[in-house]
């Protein structure tokens, strides 16, 4: 098994090199004789945990029936259309069990993501944009997976009504299922944590005022989001699977100031309700889902300092009430709830020909203290993706919900560089603490050792132009004392991908 899994990983990338390293010298010599072809603007691709900005490849001119794919991305004036596409391999060894004499402690799948995407300008300032998502997936591990293919379901991710310049105002508003990111996602980036990348939205309402004469910018918005996906628009081959834990609707004012520039303040107030699904569902426990009513007030801080330097720091606190989670999807007993967020991150830019950039990064997340009733635990509302780490999304998974790493301290240090115009590498170690000790489904905890563990990741990351990138990277994480010896069993993880935007 795992020389198939490294053959094939080895020619993906020997693949991917090549191919990708003539469409790159095709793209710059077509650019140098004729005008690239008009293509719609292609949606910015999901977002993964932090891997490093690439630099900037040439536009290229289609490779292959130019004028059909011309045709096809803007069939008339008041419409205009686009596909991606998306192949991902990925491997890992007991980042679900921490423990290698697991039966399931190997795992091994592909995925393919395809979208296509409309926009249909309905004025100068109205539009109506859809995007459509399928992903399945081929399952080679584990050993205990009674298919090796789920072809799963085909949803809109995106169908909502844009319209700028409300009232004659600086006001855009934007009503439907639509991708909403505040700030760097901390707490605001994911809608459908359960669904992995395959999609992030909201079911939302969304005000964005532009308020100039303040160098402001303030965001209201409303979120109405169901377990299940099918509440608004039932999916294709539905599955009745949830895509976030319980119903959850909240609202979020949050406001970015840049008057003191090179710095920039950010202020926001985000209320969340949630509730449990009505009925089991088939890709998660009954005890993730929980009632809960949480406040959170929070401001960040961000800038450059000379031309070496840039920093982040940002800090939430949150009170209200949640429930202990259940077996039954009933309501649970209910806590106060008083809990603490933090986030400060320094960079060194080197500012030379490969761009090195060097960056230490603390992460607070307050755990719940067993010797009190309240509940003490840092809940991450909408942020649930990987921000720092694409394994131990599953690893948190039985201490609370997938890719919800609170109870935690985190420091980081890492550095990365331009290989070349094409390429983008990047390393880090986290030292990871928990906060409190805690309990866990799956794996043994120790009653009074907080260490977590070292983990390390590494990200090769390419762009041969707008239209072909992806990236390959690895996770190894060892073990901290906070696991017994039962259940500390290193783990690691591997991905290739490749993305294509038609």
């Amino acid at each position: 098994m795992r020389h198939r899994v490294w053959m094939t990983g080895l020619w993906g990338v020997a693949l991917t090199a090549i191919a990708g390293s003539c469409v790159y010298a095709a793209a710059g010599a077509s650019a140098a004789t004729k005008e690239a072809t008009t293509t719609a603007a292609a949606p910015a691709p999901a977002a993964t945990a932090p891997a490093p900005t690439t630099p900037a490849a040439p536009e290229h001119t289609e490779l292959f029936w130019p004028d059909a794919w011309k045709a096809f991305h803007n069939p008339t004036p008041w419409l205009s259309m686009g596909l991606d596409a998306r192949f991902r391999v990925e491997y890992g060894e007991n980042f679900m069990t921490l423990n290698d004499s697991n039966i399931d402690h190997e795992r091994e799948y592909e995925r393919y993501r395809a979208r296509w995407w409309t926009k249909w300008t309905l004025n100068d300032d109205v539009t109506f944009n859809t995007r459509l998502a399928w992903e399945f997936r081929t399952w080679d591990e584990p050993r205990s997976q009674d298919v090796n293919f789920n072809p799963d379901e085909a949803l809109f991710d995106w169908f909502n009504v844009n319209w700028k310049n409300v009232g004659g105002m600086p006001l855009t508003a934007t009503i439907g299922r639509q991708d909403i990111r505040e700030g760097i996602g901390w707490l605001v980036m994911d809608g459908t944590p359960l669904d992995g990348s395959r999609t992030l939205y909201f079911d939302a309402a969304r005000a964005t005022y532009d308020w100039t004469s303040a160098s402001s910018k303030v965001d209201l918005i409303y979120v109405d989001q169901s377990a299940e996906s099918n509440r608004f628009l039932n999916p294709i081959n539905d599955q009745e699977k949830a895509v976030t834990e319980q119903d959850e609707n909240g609202a979020i004012l949050y406001i970015t100031n840049t008057s003191l520039q090179p710095t920039q303040l950010e202020g926001f107030f985000i209320y969340k309700n949630d509730n449990p699904i009505d009925g089991p569902v088939t890709n998660m426990p009954n005890v993730w889902s929980r009632k809960a009513e949480i406040f959170t007030f929070g401001g960040a801080v961000s800038g450059t300092q000379g031309e070496n330097w840039k920093y982040r720091a940002e800090g939430a606190i949150q009170t209200g009430e949640k429930a202990d989670g259940t077996s039954d999807l009933s309501e649970g007993e209910m806590h106060d709830l008083e809990a603490y967020g933090a986030m400060a991150t320094l960079e060194y830019l080197f500012n030379d020909t490969h761009a090195n950039t060097t960056h230490v990064t603390y992460e607070y997340a307050s755990g719940d203290d067993p010797d009190t009733g309240d509940n003490e635990q840092f809940d991450l509302l909408w942020g649930e993706w990987p921000r720092w780490s694409e394994m131990l999304i599953y690893t948190s998974s039985y201490e609370t919900t997938p890719a919800e790493l609170t109870n935690l301290h985190r420091l980081n240090i890492g550095h990365k560089f331009d290989l070349n115009k094409q390429w983008t590498l990047t390393a880090d170690y986290h030292a990871l603490w928990a906060d409190e000790t805690g309990s866990s489904s799956k794996y043994d905890i120790s009653d009074d050792h907080k260490f977590r563990g070292s983990l390390v990741t590494a990200w090769a990351k390419f762009k041969f132009n707008s239209q072909l990138y992806g990236h390959m990277t690895g996770e190894y994480f060892f073990p901290g004392n906070y696991y017994e010896k039962t259940t500390n069993d290193e783990a690691f993880w591997l991905r290739f991908n490749v993305e294509y935007v038609f």
